[in-house]
């Protein structure tokens, strides 16, 4: 079981998807994701497996949910700098979380 101090060290900000670009590279299929955290987090990049259900063009412009305060990661050639959040079901399949109304990027999930 985690402390509550130990969870408030976890940043989850909402961040708004500003390019969703294929990652043939990639060992399973996924995207690679340019998300805007707003002004003091800044733009991040990351890949996601959710191929299955979200499309490119679905994807551009919503809002999400993500950890931003992870080290980065390297995939192959590509740099995580964050982690997208989602709900994982039967095969890998991945529902993203994200508010219920649009809000300001970068708005800490607490």
């Amino acid at each position: 079981m985690l402390t509550w101090e130990e969870f408030e060290k976890t940043e989850m900000r909402v961040g708004t998807i500003l390019q969703a670009s294929d990652f043939p590279e990639a060992r399973k299929p996924a995207y690679q994701l340019t998300i805007d955290f707003g002004a003091e987090i800044g733009i991040r990049k990351t890949s996601a497996q959710i191929t299955k259900r979200y499309t490119k063009e679905i994807l551009e412009g919503r809002q999400i949910v993500a950890v931003v305060n992870f080290p980065k990661k390297q995939i192959g050639k590509f740099m995580s700098e964050c982690l997208v959040l989602g709900a994982v079901g039967e095969g890998g399949d991945v529902i993203l979380l994200a508010p219920d109304f649009k809000v300001d990027n970068g708005l800490r999930i607490g």
